[in-house]
């Protein structure tokens, strides 16, 4: 079928990642940390300066990464309660598509609720059209149509632009978001995106792949026709011990996004960049790195490099992919990031659970939680 034939027949299916916008106690803290830790831009800026009186959001970019940092300026309204329930945490995963309405349409023909009707804002730069519906939690997907905008964001916004003289970890774009949902949610939400989305399984796993002596967990990935927006999504599985699905849950107080993974063209320079920074990662097993070429096949990295920086490494029939993971970014052990590296492998590190669930642990019984 051609792009066009796709495109009439699911207007979902040409679409990407347009921003992620996190609700968070300070906006401007937060922002110095995403700044100073991670290498962000901030380029543009709303609040009380701007006519807005209720909110301060800053808007922070890294290549084709744009991330929206938002706080609440009064002590009782949707951003502070969403602070209040669950923490700094992703309110808005937002989707990039061609045509707001029919893309819209074809959301709540499927079954999803309705947060915002389609909607356009302009001002001297163009206009944006915008809907917004609601998914896993309090978490909801705003589609944005911006081919009539040459502004810096969207209007309300003003550009304001600053940088912070520390390591560019030269970080891309996102290539998953990975969504924690509650016990027996796993499947009816992986037909919600199926059903609003038009997405189709990219993979599953259970609690054979996925689990420890002590903990386990369930996960399946739905993918737009491109492979270009995925979205995993995580169920707790029977362990002997809490897992890291349920202390999410218990923290975030209900379903929300795990974590956002992040592509780079060169891992090993990211990670250096972002340690300098002083970026806290999940430590592995130096077991992990013992026979590892035996396990996943002649790679182009030392195995000595990996070890130092503590990458992980899995392989599928198309190639093979690094990634790692940080520790929880707030105070709650919530939302984290994922850096990932791809050479040709669509796989999501089933290789790897092991390893990592063997660190996550370790952190969870720091924590008391385990």
């Amino acid at each position: 079928m051609s792009t066009r034939a796709e495109a009439s027949a699911n207007p979902l299916a040409q679409i990407d990642w347009d921003y992620v916008e996190f609700y968070v106690g300070n906006a401007k803290q937060a922002a110095h940390y995403y700044m100073s830790a991670f290498g962000f831009e901030q380029v543009a800026y709303a609040g009380p300066e701007t006519g807005v009186r209720d909110r301060a959001s800053y808007v922070l970019e890294q290549n084709k990464l744009r991330f929206v940092l938002t706080a609440s300026l009064v002590p009782d309204d949707t951003v502070s309660r969403h602070v209040a329930l669950h923490g700094d945490g992703v309110k808005d995963v937002a989707i990039l598509v061609e045509d707001v309405r029919s893309a819209f349409e074809a959301a709540v023909a499927g079954g999803a609720r309705v947060v915002e009707a389609p909607a356009e804002v302009s001002d001297a730069a163009g206009r944006i059209v915008k809907a917004t519906i609601a998914t896993y939690g309090d978490t909801v997907h705003t589609f944005v149509q911006r081919d009539a905008y040459r502004g810096i964001f969207m209007p309300g916004y003003v550009e304001e632009r600053k940088t912070l003289a520390t390591q560019k970890p030269g970080l891309q774009f996102i290539d998953h978001c990975v969504g924690n949902v509650g016990w027996g949610e796993m499947d009816p939400w992986g037909d919600f995106y199926a059903r609003v989305f038009g997405f189709s399984q990219l993979v599953s796993f259970d609690d054979k792949d996925i689990s420890t002596e002590y903990t386990a967990l369930r996960s399946k990935v739905m993918t737009d026709p491109r492979h270009r927006v995925k979205f995993p999504i995580n169920e707790p599985a029977p362990g002997k011990k809490k897992s890291q699905i349920e202390e999410y849950l218990d923290f975030y107080r209900g379903a929300g996004v795990q974590h956002i993974a992040i592509r780079t063209d060169d891992i090993a320079e990211t990670i250096r960049s972002l340690r300098a920074n002083g970026v806290e990662f999940l430590d592995t097993p130096d077991s992990y790195y013992d026979m590892l070429e035996g396990r996943v096949g002649r790679i182009d990295e030392a195995t000595e490099m990996l070890r130092d920086l503590r990458i992980l490494v899995d392989r599928d029939d198309q190639g093979y992919m690094l990634q790692i993971f940080t520790k929880p970014l707030q105070d709650r052990p919530t939302v984290f990031f994922e850096i990932i590296q791809r050479k040709g492998s669509l796989s999501f590190g089933k290789g790897n659970f092991k390893a990592l669930f063997v660190s996550i642990e370790r952190e969870q019984e720091k924590r008391g939680t385990l």
